[in-house]
């Protein structure tokens, strides 16, 4: 069973760019005007490709025999034997070992932390005793602490299911995109 972790503002955002690309696409194929449309097309083009790179391809995917990171670049695969510690600074870092990877997605800002902290000192001080520990649990935590908790129970309910070795690795897709990207903006500076 997958269970797939990554900021759900950036999905939101970056589903939102993709239907205003799409409907700008239609737009610049039925309305446009060469050698305009063509040059706002690529624009259109490169930056849609940012936005699924930053946006909607960093996730952090559990799986039964480990832990695969997805970063705009790059992918990573931890069993979840090898995984050793999860860190929550301004990223979540996963340490196996001498190998550690920074995971892009979610990231606490320092906004959501300060708002945490906040509201931790509210519920201390409305409560003279001390919360449930339901309660108790998630005060003064952000959604990456909540998810760093999430990957450590994991590798330790699933150490037996571990498979694989860790390895990091370029992503081929990225790569690819990156590339159609630089062939999209050269083929319009040539044809303009």
């Amino acid at each position: 069973m997958k269970q797939v972790f990554r900021s759900k503002l950036a999905w939101v955002f970056g589903w939102a760019w993709v239907i205003f690309a799409a409907w700008n696409a239609w737009d610049l194929i039925v309305r446009g005007s060469m050698p305009s449309a063509l040059i706002a097309g690529a624009v259109l083009g490169v930056i849609t490709l940012l936005v699924g790179l930053l946006a909607l391809r960093p996730a952090i995917i559990a799986e039964e025999g480990g832990v695969r990171i997805r970063n705009p670049f790059r992918n990573a695969y931890v069993p979840w034997s090898s995984v050793d510690e999860v860190q929550v600074s301004n990223a979540i870092v996963i340490v196996a070992g001498d190998t550690s990877i920074r995971c892009w997605s979610p990231q606490p800002s320092a906004r959501e932390r300060a708002k945490a902290v906040r509201r931790a000192g509210r519920q201390q001080a409305r409560n003279s005793q001390l919360p449930d520990s339901a309660a108790q649990a998630v005060l003064g935590r952000t959604h990456a602490d909540w998810v760093a908790q999430q990957l450590l129970e994991m590798a330790v309910l699933r150490k037996r299911d571990a498979s694989g070795t860790t390895s990091v690795s370029w992503s081929p897709v990225a790569l690819a995109a990156v590339a159609a990207a630089v062939v999209l903006v050269v083929v319009t500076f040539v044809l303009v």
